[in-house]
């Protein structure tokens, strides 16, 4: 699990998201048990992010459950771990990471 959660980020990184944050959540009363959250710089950059995760975690043997995808958020289940990619409006607006590190301290 962490090597897989290491290459997440090492792409995101590589690839200029920014403010990229890993939530644990395992034995957590939550759907996964880990959660990225990394913020794009435009809409064709979320896009973007999400073909290098296709191209980077793909050959490892990863399995995209399921993406949802619009200009400003993209959601990638990959089963046990979910990655949100945000514009920085939108990461500002949902703030998802304050909400799942809330539920992190139950």
């Amino acid at each position: 699990m962490k090597n897989r959660i290491t290459e997440i980020k090492r792409i995101l990184d590589d690839k200029k998201a920014e403010n990229i944050e890993i939530i644990e959540l395992k034995g957590q009363d939550y759907i996964v048990d880990t959660v990225v959250i990394a913020t794009t710089l435009n809409s064709k950059h979320g896009f973007s992010l999400l073909n290098y995760l296709k191209e980077g975690l793909k050959p490892l043997g990863e399995e995209f459950v399921r993406v949802e995808e619009n200009e400003d958020w993209t959601i990638v289940d990959l089963g046990d771990t979910l990655i949100h990619l945000m514009t920085e409006s939108h990461r500002k607006k949902y703030n998802i990471e304050e909400f799942l590190s809330e539920l992190g301290k139950k």
